[in-house]
């Protein structure tokens, strides 16, 4: 018996269980290609698959509706990958542990990849479907959006005809998308080279920050684990000579990281208990200031009685790295001035690494004016050159600006207000959404993003409301009967 068998929409919930048995995390997403490749073949239904391994699945408009413009329904197949402390899970060769708790889909101990493996489930059952009245439908279904929409950037969008698309990748029941912030991913990299150190290992660990979505969360002030590690270490840099041997935090350049590790090495000559005694006393400090948005935080020091031979950074080295740390900008930046409470300008700090002699710095940079983004990425490059370092920028994504004049916009209003007896929430978020990067291919798109409510993405506590997912199919199926 699956899991999800006795939810409603049935279908849409026996494609939501497959699909999560099926591994697909960022950058493995073949085995999900191939699936729904798999999918359109035995249901008759033309598909391509490209070198990226996006999909584009196209149905025939029902009877009726063949004279009308076809209707592209899109999402994305990968997931993010975040589990608990202790969970024994191997995100690139096991599926998830699907469990129905107080209304809602949880996966035990691990995201759940709702975000955005509910649009591929509603995709699918629609295609599944001989009973949806709607136009000629072209599905696509991209691969990577949560490692910088690479996929949404590399498919060739002229196999497409239509003008009209519905983006399945929003978490907020009631309400519509219609606005996002442009983007880019920024890697920072400190070069040097480690050597022997003789002397005492310090362990610094910072753990149980809330973290979230860099883009959608970003407002609600909540610590940044690199960036904390990053006040610390300086202050252990203020007084003692110190050398880095190891350091590492978050997984996601989206995900404001939940944890980070630190190895120091204290020189023999200084006293090792001492230093750990004012470090952990600056760190109870930081903690309590960060409290409130993170109640579950830890920030621990612990030192080894016995010296040893260590390969660190030399210290000249390792102060450049906690400089970088310490000096480069995070979190909000600016708000909107004409879209109230709107986060205009913002990076996230989401990975930090240290290998091959090397420390680098994984940025997510946000913003809905072009001339900000780039002055940010300006601003960090100077930064990191002040410290012989290099900066490389990748999967930079434009803006999706709003749509003064949108009749698919107006049509959800009134399908919303019928359903609901409401208005829905028509809005702009301060995340990328694919929407941008096929508004900038497609000419003259008119797109609106909607969807299920669900809640702490890209946490181990995400969890999806069953009871949202069915009044959100009554809307794409209403939807897709209206667009003739």
């Amino acid at each position: 018996m699956r899991v999800l068998e006795n939810l409603q929409p049935a279908k849409v919930f026996e494609y939501f269980e497959e699909i999560c048995a099926i591994p697909h995390g960022s950058g493995n997403t073949k085995k999900i290609s191939d699936y729904l490749v798999k999918f359109a073949v035995s249901h008759n239904l033309r598909v391509i698959q490209d070198d990226s391994n996006n999909v584009i699945i196209f149905k025939p408009a029902s009877a009726g509706y063949e004279a009308a413009e076809p209707v592209i329904i899109q999402g994305h197949m990968d997931m993010v990958c975040e589990k608990a402390d202790g969970v024994d899970i191997d995100f690139t060769r096991e599926g998830l542990r699907l469990k129905v708790q107080d209304g809602k889909v949880i996966a035990q101990g691990t995201t759940l990849g709702a975000d955005d493996g509910i649009a591929v489930a509603y995709a699918l059952a629609v295609l599944d479907s001989d009973d949806i009245a709607h136009p000629a439908l072209e599905v696509v279904i991209t691969v990577d959006e949560e490692i910088g929409m690479l996929g949404a950037s590399a498919i060739d969008t002229k196999v497409l005809k239509g003008k009209t698309m519905l983006n399945l990748d929003t978490e907020d029941e009631g309400y519509l998308l219609v606005s996002c912030a442009g983007g880019a991913t920024v890697n920072c990299t400190l070069a040097g080279k480690q050597q022997d150190v003789y002397g005492y290992s310090v362990s610094i660990k910072v753990s149980g920050l809330t973290g979230g979505h860099s883009g959608i969360e970003i407002h609600r002030g909540r610590a940044n684990a690199n960036q904390v590690m990053g006040r610390i270490l300086y202050q252990a840099i203020s007084d003692y000579d110190v050398y880095i041997s190891d350091i590492v935090g978050g997984l996601k350049d989206n995900a404001i990281p939940r944890s980070c590790e630190c190895n120091l090495i204290i020189g023999e000559d200084q006293d090792v208990y001492e230093f750990s005694e004012k470090l952990q006393h600056y760190a109870d400090i930081v903690a309590s200031e960060i409290k409130l948005s993170d109640p579950e935080a830890s920030i621990t020091v612990d030192c080894s009685p016995v010296a040893d031979i260590y390969l660190a950074y030399n210290l000249a080295d390792t102060k450049r790295i906690i400089t970088g740390l310490y000096t480069l900008p995070g979190g909000v930046q600016k708000m909107s001035q004409v879209i109230p409470g709107l986060v205009q300008t913002s990076l996230n700090m989401g990975i930090l690494k240290n290998y091959n002699d090397k420390v680098v710095m994984s940025f997510s940079v946000r913003s809905s004016v072009a001339s900000e983004k780039e002055e940010l990425i300006s601003r960090i490059k100077c930064v990191i050159s002040s410290l012989n370092g290099s900066v490389n920028v990748e999967g930079s994504y434009p803006a999706w600006e709003y749509k003064e004049d949108s009749k698919l916009r107006d049509l959800m209003i009134d399908i919303y207000k019928e359903q609901y007896g409401k208005d829905p929430v028509v809005y702009a978020v301060h995340a990328g959404v694919e929407c941008g990067i096929f508004a900038d291919k497609i000419e003259g798109l008119d797109c609106v993003s909607f969807g299920p409510e669900l809640t702490d993405i890209h946490t181990p506590d995400e969890a999806m409301d069953i009871a949202s997912v069915e009044r959100t199919w009554q809307i794409l199926v209403t939807l897709l009967k209206k667009l003739k």
